[in-house]
């Protein structure tokens, strides 16, 4: 099956339209249409000497883009971008295009997206409130839970809090919650990872996991007995764990991915393995959605040295997530 997956192009002015033309380069045996004005994909291919032809998709056509063509679903820029440099006004441009890959993976017209990387500062300097793609698609998609999760060969991490103060999260991590992640994580591992008696490793909040109540009491009164309460449902979970000894190759080798308790927990370990080579992916969602691991890089804007392998590995974790869900028979 050809799958068709939606590419949000991401701040205009960032290395998204870069990475967006080099992936133009080579032909794909899947359809790929990126979300985004189309001149700017042709202005950035001028400035990094590429050769771009841009087809505007119809909304129904299967043909595969050949290398040095891109297909274009059109939404336009506000004001011409700057290469490296940010315009709060064209923060309704990003939302936009976000909007359109969401509402057409709702509709059935991509069996995915995936999204290049958006600067939070200048949408928020706009005047709209925006915390992150997690979240704007969680509240568009009317989710109760969504969980982040990255993941690279050999190693994913998924968090039970994601951008939160670190002073924050030991009252965040309440039994209701960590119940509802570790279902959403289950059930996804399942329906898109075929992983259907997945192991999780849960790290423990504390150093030392508590070591018995002696670092502090979450182990004992928040974690350990929603797992139990969690086991006794069939969701197979080891721990909690010390997350400094749990990210070794003899305790990784016992689960399938890793829940971390909060952003800082897991991602450094996940990111030193896998940067540039790893995913972003939210479960939780009605639809499919991976992103790359960077951010918007505005030093390497139109200088031709970004590397486009996170684009990549999202890419490709799109499509075997979309090729899962039509195995375990579960709708687009």
């Amino acid at each position: 099956m050809t799958y068709r997956l939606a590419l949000t192009v991401g701040e205009p002015g960032g290395i998204g339209p870069d990475l967006t033309v080099e992936l133009a380069q080579r032909a794909h045996a899947h359809q790929i249409i990126a979300i985004c004005d189309p001149a700017l994909l042709t202005r950035r291919a001028q400035i990094l000497g590429k050769e771009l032809v841009v087809k505007i998709f119809d909304g129904k056509s299967d043909a595969l883009a050949l290398a040095g063509e891109i297909w274009v679903h059109p939404i336009h820029l506000a004001q011409v971008e700057v290469a490296g440099e940010l315009n709060k006004a064209n923060a309704q441009y990003v939302l936009d295009t976000l909007t359109h890959a969401a509402q057409g993976c709702l509709d059935g017209v991509y069996q995915a997206m995936v999204t290049a990387p958006v600067h939070k500062g200048i949408i928020n300097e706009a005047g709209i409130p925006f915390s992150g793609h997690t979240e704007f698609l969680e509240e568009y998609t009317h989710s109760k839970q969504v969980v982040m999760m990255l993941a690279t060969k050999g190693l994913m991490v998924a968090l039970v809090t994601t951008h939160l103060p670190l002073k924050d999260v030991a009252d965040a991590i309440t039994q209701q919650r960590l119940s509802q992640v570790i279902t959403v994580l289950d059930k996804d591992l399942k329906q898109y990872f075929g992983l259907p008696n997945a192991n999780i490793l849960v790290c423990g909040l504390n150093p030392h996991a508590g070591e018995g109540g002696h670092m502090g009491r979450e182990e004992i009164e928040t974690i350990e007995p929603c797992l139990e309460s969690l086991r006794q449902q069939g969701i197979t979970l080891t721990g909690p764990l010390p997350a400094d000894t749990l990210f070794t190759e003899k305790v990784l080798e016992r689960g399938d991915v890793v829940l971390a308790m909060y952003h800082d927990q897991g991602l450094p370990v996940l990111k030193f393995k896998g940067f540039g080579q790893a995913a972003n992916i939210t479960l939780g969602l009605p639809i499919i959605r991976t992103s790359v691991d960077h951010g918007t890089a505005l030093d390497l804007v139109g200088k031709g040295s970004a590397n486009s392998g996170s684009l990549a590995v999202a890419i490709d974790y799109a499509l075997h997530m979309s090729a899962c869900r039509q195995q375990t028979g579960t709708p687009s």
